[in-house]
Parts: C-alpha cells; structure tokens; sequence
C-alpha cells in the first residue's frame, strides 16, 4: 500500500509474483506424480493390429494375468479358487466392467480357465486388452 499525496487514500496492489510461484511448484508436482498413477500389474501384452485404449475412468477392474499364472484383481493377487467370490462382490454386485490383461507368454489354456471362471461368477462382458502392432 502506497500513499498518493495527490489522490485521498490508499492505493492497494496486488503482488501476484507469489501466486505465480505456488501454482509453478503445483504443476511440477503434478508433472513429476502424474506418471506413477498407472494402474495395475505389469504383463507382457500381446499386439494385434485393432485395438482399443483401455478406459481411464474408474469403473472398471483389471484381471491381470502375469508370466507365472499369477493372478491379480488390480494390483492385489488372488489365488484362482478365490478369484470367482472377489468378482461377484467387487464387479457384479457394484456394476463394474472386467478386462483381462494376460502376458502374452501365458498358455492359452490358463487364459480360458480364468474367462471361464469370470463367466462362472456371472460376469457376461470381459473386454480383453492388447498393444497395438507395430507396422513397418
């Protein structure tokens, strides 16, 4: 606040410089954390030549199925004979949508006894994710 001895009063500024620099040091942090959200377990997907994004909003759930057979609902393992009960009461029951993110070094008849059980446990849509194909 500065006095003006040709006007009455006082003449009030805002000093927007600190503002500034909050809002730089929040954007860095957002910058720096943004990366380390990624969800889930990291699998080795197979490519194909059409595939879809999988979706960012949090209504969903992803089966992953590493290298091993282990299994995992997000970032939490389950054991096979378990998986069928986390299903019903984590997707079926709140509505969710189920995608099944398998290595692609895992034998096939393992993938289609886990779809089987996600069928067992009531879910009809299992969308199944991939990486696009490289083209060259």
């Amino acid at each position: 606040m500065r006095f003006n001895p040709h006007q009455r009063g006082f003449l009030a500024e805002i000093n927007v410089t600190p503002f500034v620099d909050v809002m730089l040091v929040l954007l860095i942090i957002f910058m720096v954390t943004a990366p380390m959200l990624t969800q889930g377990v990291e699998v080795d997907l197979p490519r194909t030549k059409t595939v879809e994004t999988l979706p960012e909003d949090s209504d969903h759930l992803v089966l992953s199925i590493k290298k091993d057979g282990s299994l995992f609902l997000d970032t939490y393992a389950v054991k096979m004979d378990a998986m069928e009960t986390h299903l019903k009461r984590l997707v079926k029951d709140k509505n969710k949508l189920v995608y099944l993110k398998a290595d692609k070094d895992v034998p096939y008849g393992v993938v289609v006894k886990v779809m089987a059980r996600v069928k067992k446990a009531g879910i009809e849509k299992l969308g199944v994710v991939a990486e696009p194909e490289d083209v060259h």
